[in-house]
């Protein structure tokens, strides 16, 4: 991989009880989630508790960020299970393999 790949990395926590209506509003999303400019990897990671994480790989920096208002207007569909708004962060990927 070259040196460009940028990483949106986001801790989330969901209401208790409301993991299973989450995923399902994910799902349904899908398509505009994949559909972000520059996407090219998206994971979300969640316990039972529903703390967890979305890893999302985008090609560079610069397309993160401009995809920032995209972004909070993705995770406005979550906000009656969300304790709290989620703040994204950025980072440089300095290793991304597959067996």
């Amino acid at each position: 991989m070259g040196g460009e790949m940028y990483a949106r990395i986001t801790p989330y926590k969901m209401k208790p009880g409301s993991r299973e209506a989450a995923t399902a509003k994910m799902n349904e999303l899908k398509a505009e989630i994949l559909g972000l400019p520059g996407m090219q990897h998206f994971m979300s990671a969640m316990n039972e508790d529903g703390s967890g994480y979305i890893v999302a790989t985008v090609t560079d920096k610069a397309t993160s960020e401009s995809n920032a208002e995209r972004v909070k207007a993705i995770w406005a569909n979550f906000a009656e299970f969300l304790e709290e708004m989620p703040v994204p962060q950025g980072f440089d990927v300095v290793a991304e393999w597959r067996p």
